[in-house]
């Protein structure tokens, strides 16, 4: 063997060693961080990226429950990171963003039968609005099961950094109020439309009454983050090999979060051939 092959080799082990030290590092530090799973809908009809199957989205609940994860609600999460209340072993918050009629049809009934609980994100003017979102009925029936918590989306889901304040206000605020008085509870939860925020809108959100807020972007919620930019685990964005991204997504978050955001970072600035060989599931 050559001198210099030796010491390519060497190298090489040394990246390695490397490499594991800094996801083995990762993993340990985010002992605290909860994952938020992110969902949209689940139906067997739309194919789209924001469309899980109904026996695939059972799977992936199953998995949960067989794996020892706990569901809790952002209150819960919040609590814990704010006053030392205990979390459970594993804790795990999923969420729905919008409030289609199939979270009711399809998602409630595999959530009732793994007694998992849920937080799903209203868009308040769609909701007994619109034939693909959910009546009011169907949100009492939910939230009487003591399974489902709901929360904000808004009014109506317009990008809320790209439009003047007094109607950002007007989204944050009056959704508020119409989703109190229609579920006789408190609203402290927002997730941000199509996840884009900025500094304004954080402050905004905050003065509006909320306690936090959620983006889309790929990552474990910490307690270390700014809780009016909130991480999550988006369970959308591809259609073939499901179940392997999910728990690629779900239990190795701190390794693929920062890969997840180099590839798209790559994409937006059109470097689309560099971004295909990022490992990001």
């Amino acid at each position: 063997m050559t001198r210099w092959l030796k010491r390519i080799l060497l190298l090489l082990l040394i990246a390695c060693i490397g490499i594991v030290g800094i996801c083995a590092y990762r993993m340990h530090t985010a002992d605290r961080a909860v994952p938020v799973l992110n969902y949209h809908q689940i139906n067997d009809r739309d194919q789209n990226s924001l469309t899980v199957q109904t026996a695939q989205f059972e799977e992936e609940m199953q998995y949960l429950v067989d794996n020892g994860y706990h569901a809790i609600t952002p209150e819960e999460m919040l609590d814990a990171w704010e006053n030392g209340t205990p979390l459970p072993e594993k804790p795990v918050i999923i969420t729905f963003d919008d409030g289609y009629v199939d979270n009711y049809k399809n998602a409630f009934p595999i959530l009732q039968k793994y007694n998992l609980k849920a937080t799903i994100f209203l868009i308040s003017d769609f909701i007994g609005t619109y034939p693909n979102y959910m009546t009011w009925g169907e949100v009492e029936e939910m939230q009487q099961s003591g399974l489902i918590d709901f929360e904000s989306h808004t009014l109506s889901h317009p990008e809320l950094d790209k439009i003047p304040a007094d109607e950002v206000w007007t989204q944050l605020s009056a959704s508020k109020q119409a989703l109190e008085w229609r579920l006789n509870k408190p609203i402290r939860f927002i997730a941000y439309p199509c996840g884009s925020y900025d500094q304004e809108l954080e402050r905004m959100t905050k003065e509006a009454g909320y306690r936090a807020a959620f983006t889309v972007h790929y990552g474990l919620a910490s307690p270390s983050e700014n809780p009016f930019v909130l991480d999550r685990v988006p369970i959308f964005g591809c259609t073939t090999h499901q179940f392997l991204r999910f728990r690629l997504r779900l239990e190795y978050a701190p390794i693929f979060a920062p890969l997840d955001a180099l590839s798209r970072s790559l994409v937006k600035d059109g470097h689309t051939i560099l971004a295909k060989f990022v490992p990001a599931p």
